[in-house]
């Protein structure tokens, strides 16, 4: 019964000359076989028809260029590299700090509240709710915004009654005017940074309440 041949021993058409070359083959080209393929052209051109300068000089300039191209990429993902090393460091400084956040929902405490922004269209009354995780109304707390803009709220974490509200997922809405003219606005919340991670798709900051956000979320530092 015919066997298959093990991987790492001699190949069973060895002796007759037919062993498989396993060596690997490189996939790119570089300046010595360059180099050497221009050597060969030189050496096997037609006598009646030789290369000519323009030809040479042309072939080298393309080699130049994209040997350069190649270094450049290089230099480009060591300042890259540096960048980021940059960054994560000027990162690590925000730890315990607070920071604005492009977000309307947060975890919190019994009895914690949350501060932020509503960011207003005109100026003029707005109304902002707390709302459970039940979709529930908790809190309402009317603003007055005296143009465009953000206008600072803060949740002292208590309800329309007087009571704790009770640990849990809050969200933060905010509507200016009323009947067929109201609209919602934007809201950020206050949260602070726990921690900050390096994540393939850049830095992340690790918010109390809130979660992963990338960096590109944060409006302000507090």
């Amino acid at each position: 019964m015919n066997q298959v041949n093990p991987a790492g021993t001699a190949s069973p058409f060895s002796q007759y000359g037919l062993a498989v070359d396993q060596t690997p083959r490189k996939k790119q080209l570089g300046q010595a076989d360059f180099l050497r393929l221009m050597t060969e052209q030189l050496k096997n051109q037609d006598p009646l028809k030789p290369l000519e300068g323009t030809q040479m000089l042309g072939q080298l300039a393309q080699f130049s260029t994209v040997q350069g191209i190649e270094n450049m990429q290089a230099a480009l993902g060591a300042v890259a590299s540096v960048m980021e090393s940059d960054q994560t460091l000027r990162a690590a400084t925000l730890v315990g700090r607070e920071a604005l956040i492009e977000a309307d929902t947060v975890q919190l405490a019994a009895g914690a509240g949350v501060n932020g922004e509503v960011i207003a269209t005109t100026s003029g009354a707005i109304q902002v709710e707390i709302v459970d995780a039940s979709g529930q109304v908790v809190r309402r707390m009317p603003l007055d915004a005296s143009g465009a803009g953000p206008v600072a709220y803060r949740w002292d974490g208590t309800t329309d009654a007087g009571t704790t509200a009770p640990a849990g997922a809050y969200t933060v809405r905010a509507v200016a005017g009323s009947g067929a003219d109201a609209r919602a606005l934007a809201v950020r919340v206050a949260a602070r940074i726990d921690s900050v991670s390096i994540e393939p798709n850049g830095l992340m900051l690790n918010l109390a309440g809130i979660g992963q956000q990338p960096l590109s979320a944060v409006r302000r530092i507090g």
